[in-house]
């Protein structure tokens, strides 16, 4: 019997990718499922996040929606359907729920800035999405939220991204409420950077990716790897960490251009 996955794949490319200079848009494209994340399609954006970060022209990530929705998280009949499983689906969810998990750390991990341009919803696990994306744009339009508690499936896993991303007051409101947050709000919580309208979102996270694009390309890399790190870290473990990585970054090539170009009044000329 032919999966669900499967037949999306042999249907329709899953996620389509666009380079629009040195930004590449990846598009989530099952726009009739609401771009929810079929263990496929996770499969595709981990594997394109990667790519991505690997790739010296990439010096930037947009993640988009298709159609009326950014992704309304997870694939609830490709779930279900694994209900008649002789393990009542139990190693399927495992796959599916590490899978994604996966993908949300290449996210962060990735040395490239990953910008969320949200067109549309974005519930459950498209609401960890943009939650483990660094910088967002939302669509006056685009609404979030992690529904789990209103279907009987609390959205655990979404809250890891959400509760690093805004205040643990708004993130229990949206987890135990499981209501739509409109696009202010979203502003207003910090899990989005910009609300724009509808027509611009794209364009606005592409012009995101260009001016970080500008940007000498190993000063971003250190300092968004350390962005994360020490926010795990105790404050004084924190300075440490940063003070002596502030040290290599000065020793650096891209810093002794930088600070010399200031100095003289010019362009840098990044070396790399």
């Amino acid at each position: 019997m032919t999966s669900m996955a499967t037949q999306d794949t042999q249907q329709a490319e899953l996620l389509l990718q666009e380079d629009q200079g040195p930004v590449r848009v990846l598009t989530l494209n099952r726009p009739d499922a609401r771009n929810s994340l079929s263990l496929a399609l996770i499969a595709e954006l981990h594997a394109a996040i990667n790519k991505a970060g690997r790739s010296e022209a990439v010096r930037a990530v947009v993640l988009t929606g298709a159609g009326p929705a950014f992704s309304s998280g997870h694939d609830l009949k490709e779930l279900t359907a694994h209900r008649k499983d002789a393990d009542n689906g139990r190693a399927f969810y495992a796959e599916t729920m590490m899978a994604c998990s996966d993908m949300m750390i290449a996210t962060v991990d990735c040395p490239k800035p990953v910008i969320a341009a949200v067109n549309g919803i974005a519930t459950a696990a498209g609401c960890q999405l943009v939650a483990s994306c660094d910088l967002a744009v939302a669509s006056v339009d685009a609404r979030f939220a992690t529904p789990g508690v209103n279907i009987g499936l609390f959205c655990s896993t979404p809250m890891v991204a959400l509760s690093r991303n805004v205040s643990r007051k708004g993130a229990m409101e949206m987890l135990l409420l499981g209501q739509m947050v409109e696009a202010d709000d979203a502003l207003r919580l910090g899990l989005v950077n910009r609300v724009v309208d509808a027509d611009r979102v794209v364009n606005e996270a592409v012009e995101f990716g260009r001016r970080i694009a500008s940007k000498p390309v190993h000063t971003l890399k250190i300092g968004k790897e350390a962005f994360y790190k020490q926010l795990d870290m105790s404050l004084e473990a924190a300075y440490r960490y940063t003070a002596d990585l502030m040290v290599d970054n000065m020793l650096d090539a891209e810093a002794e251009e930088g600070i010399g170009a200031f100095l003289e009044k010019r362009e840098p000329k990044w070396p790399r």
